[in-house]
């Protein structure tokens, strides 16, 4: 018994001795920040900096050369329309600025029978606009349209209502072109009055340049007394009440944008964000460079407020999410885990105190999580923003 007992002592030793090599000479545990997949509702936008803006302003200019009187106006005056916004003593014309101020007025009398055109189409496509509402309105509660085609119909009358808006103010535009340039030929055409006193206005009678619309003078280009070209802009004049959102995203970007999607505003200096809806994509991308140097291609996303613009004015910074895809219930695991390896994502899914690695199908991908669609499921724990010691099999520490 006694070398039974001897090689039983022996071996237990051994035994010993391996395990406490194997403990001191294992890896280290990894610390590692874990989270959840869960299943939920997930939204995937478009974020960028934007900007508000009147959406209906008119640029006055100076109807001809002259010279222009001081502005007694400062920015954000109000006005009406045909109020006088300024003066401008004009310069004699030779025959050849005559002939050129002729056709002026016959193109301003173009442009206003054109935009009289776009009313009355304008007008039209409002009153079948608001049929179709009325129409769709009927079908849905009647079971045979569903809310997304009864809300599509409701945006398509809101636009129209907005194109009649646009087109009623360029009319107004374009019958202030045609007497600012039939003005310039009766202020020149006219005998100087011999008795007139001496000062401005005196020797030829002054143009009165008037405002277009109602609202209030936005900017202020020309405030002193000198001598300007025709087309010479000298204010702006618009709503500030009438307000739309300006966002320039990328062109991958906007491709994925339709009109009619929600908008979200925020980090504009309320509390709560502002909803808004995209009203349209402009066809038309620019060029722009980014701070850090690289050339972009850009384009504009316009978007109208839903329940009010709050205390914005024109030209404020706002910060705008646009939703390009939402759904009420995906898995979802955190972005921060998700990792590109071979052309496929992967993520380290916790079993039993180790590191696996796991190939997942990812789908739709949003700000802070993404949808998955096969590899994971509920309740499993994954690793946040793994670094290269997290290897597959590595055991893992809570922080």
């Amino acid at each position: 018994m006694r070398p039974s007992r001897r090689r039983l002592s022996v071996a237990a030793a051994a035994l010993a001795a391996v395990a406490i090599g194997w403990w001191m000479l294992r890896a280290p545990a990894v610390v590692g920040e874990l989270a959840e997949v869960t299943r939920g509702p997930l939204r995937v936008t478009v974020d960028e900096e934007g900007e508000t803006r009147v959406r209906n302003r008119f640029v006055v200019a100076a109807p001809t050369a002259g010279r222009l009187l001081r502005l007694e106006l400062d920015e954000g005056d109000p006005v009406a329309v045909g109020d006088v916004v300024a003066r401008v003593e004009p310069a004699p014309l030779d025959p050849r600025d005559e002939a050129a101020a002729e056709a002026r007025l016959q193109a301003a009398q173009a442009q206003k029978s054109a935009a009289a055109a776009r009313v009355a189409l304008a007008d039209a496509g409002l009153a079948q606009a608001r049929r179709d509402a009325e129409r769709a309105e009927r079908l849905r509660e009647a079971g045979a349209k569903s809310a997304e085609a009864y809300e599509q119909a409701r945006l398509r009358s809101t636009e129209a209502e907005q194109d009649l808006e646009a087109a009623r103010f360029a009319a107004d535009a374009a019958d202030h072109e045609v007497e600012a340039a039939r003005a310039v030929l009766i202020a020149t055409r006219r005998p100087a009055a011999r008795s007139a006193p001496a000062g401005p206005c005196s020797v030829v009678p002054c143009i009165d340049v008037r405002s277009p619309v109602a609202g209030s003078v936005l900017r202020i280009h020309e405030e002193s007394e000198r001598i300007v070209g025709a087309g010479t802009p000298l204010l702006e004049v618009g709503d500030p009440a009438d307000l739309e959102i300006v966002v320039d995203v990328l062109s991958a970007d906007a491709v994925r944008i339709r009109p009619g999607a929600e908008m979200e505003i925020d980090d504009w200096g309320g509390e709560q964000p502002l909803r808004a809806r995209v009203h349209r994509i402009e066809p038309s991308g620019f060029t722009k460079v980014s701070a850090l140097g690289v050339e972009e291609q850009r384009v504009n996303v316009l978007g109208d407020f839903v329940d009010g613009a709050g205390n914005l004015g024109d030209g404020y910074r706002v910060e705008a999410r646009v939703v390009v895809w939402e759904a009420p219930d995906v898995l979802r695991v955190p972005g921060s885990a998700l990792f590109r390896r071979e052309e496929r994502w992967h993520v380290f899914v916790v079993e039993r105190g180790r590191a696996r690695l796991r190939a997942v199908e990812v789908g739709q991908r949003g700000t802070f999580e993404a949808e998955v669609r096969s590899g994971l499921e509920e309740g499993q724990r994954v690793v946040l923003h793994p670094s290269d010691r997290v290897k597959d099999g590595a055991r893992l520490r809570a922080p």
